[in-house]
């Protein structure tokens, strides 16, 4: 019996497992999950190597099968601890000369794309497939990246096959700075092709420009600057693996919802009437569906107030079936004034006004509307005084200082 199995699930493997079954499942795991072909699962392939890097040593397998992950950490026995580098465990592993510095080096990528791609609410809400053009460079077929005929290329002349040259400027006399720069005759390419061997399609570049057209997946719950990669489409170099493309999800601001997480938020206007009274409102969501909600007659709807409709919000990433909530915020709507005929009626309706008891003295005010302008400029002219008044101050204290 063992204290937990953690390890070997991750693996994939029973507790009572051979050496040959855990360097199996090892194998196919890290080559599935390395970084290289899965950018995203970094944090899997850390786990796989750790799991394998414990499993396979008997000592270290026969402390967690008694006391776990934790008697590990603890360094029971002096064996605990894990490798700094889940790579060392790989390269040790696939590489034929027993580990790093025996021959297997990582290979070479060119740079990752990035493009921004804008998407609506209703694409994250019901996915949509969008085309991409953009233009790639792609290797030279007919020079096979060559740059020109076989055997044309030689060592840059001007650089010897440095790809930089080192100029000497003379700033004053004994005195002399040296600069690197690239070679202009090669551009930093450390070789040279003879103008009249060149390849007429890449004009020696080795490289061309091609019009590619992707095909964007939007999944239904993807969010705002959500990535999506295209593995290995990136721009292409002789003697360099591409690298990748990736496209960002930009979302435009909707004009009725908010997204919160996997719920939407909906601000909806009501007259004062339907709070009083109820009201039925016909809700059109972001995938064109009509929902009917009621507030029945004799309920009253509070300025403000927050209702919730189940099942209605952002459908789950990669579960679409499941999703958030509807969340309502009603806006009651006031009239600006009221017919006097109609407030005696009003005022059999409604509650009765608490008495209010006026004291003899008490002076009667008159309300005004508020001007945001007008508030605004008496505290812009009340903070000018004040300044006023600080730098007399501070002028008066400097003059009394100089006596």
């Amino acid at each position: 019996m063992v204290k937990e199995t953690t390890f070997y699930d991750i693996l994939g493997v029973k507790p009572n497992c051979t050496g040959d079954e855990l360097k199996k499942a090892y194998r196919k795991l890290a080559l599935k999950y390395h970084p290289d072909k899965n950018a995203n699962e970094g944090d899997r392939f850390k786990q796989i190597s750790q799991a394998y890097e414990v499993l396979s040593n008997p000592d270290k397998r026969a402390i967690y099968d008694k006391g776990g992950e934790q008697a590990l950490k603890e360094g029971a026995g002096g064996q605990g601890g894990f490798s700094s580098n889940p790579m060392d465990i790989f390269d040790m592993f696939f590489s034929p000369y027993g580990g790093r510095g025996g021959g297997r080096q990582r290979e070479r990528r060119g740079k990752d794309v990035l493009h921004h791609m804008t998407v609506t609410l209703e694409d994250l809400y019901k996915g949509a497939v969008r085309k991409l053009a953009l233009e790639k460079r792609v290797i030279c077929e007919k020079c096979e990246g060559r740059g020109g005929k076989k055997g044309a290329i030689e060592p840059c002349p001007t650089c010897k096959g440095k790809g930089v040259q080192i100029q000497v400027h003379q700033l004053a006399p004994g005195m002399v700075q040296q600069t690197q720069c690239i070679c202009r005759d090669c551009e930093g390419q450390k070789e040279r092709i003879n103008p009249k061997d060149r390849c007429k399609t890449c004009n020696g570049m080795k490289v061309v420009r091609e019009r590619k057209i992707l095909e964007v997946h939007v999944d239904q719950g993807m969010v705002d600057g959500q990535k999506i990669m295209f593995n290995g489409e990136g721009d292409q170099e002789p003697g360099l693996k591409p690298g990748d493309i990736i496209i960002v999800l930009d979302e435009v601001e909707h004009s009725r919802f908010k997204r919160s997480g996997n719920d939407l938020i909906l601000r909806e206007k009501i007259e004062l009437v339907e709070a009083l009274c109820g009201f039925q409102k016909v809700i059109r969501t972001l995938d064109d569906r009509d929902l009917l909600i009621s507030s029945l007659p004799g309920t009253v709807m509070k300025h403000g107030e927050v209702k919730t409709v189940m099942g209605e919000g952002m459908p789950q990433y990669k579960n679409p079936f499941e999703k958030g909530r509807l969340i309502i915020q009603f806006l009651v709507e006031f009239p600006t004034s009221l017919p006097p005929n109609v407030i005696p009626a009003l005022e059999e309706c409604l509650p009765k006004r608490p008495e209010q008891m006026i004291p003899d003295n008490a002076e009667e005010c008159i309300l005004e509307d508020m001007d945001p302008e007008a508030e605004s400029h008496r505290r812009d002219s009340r903070n000018a005084y004040d300044e006023d008044e600080m730098g007399g101050q501070q002028g008066s204290r400097v003059q009394c200082a100089t006596h």
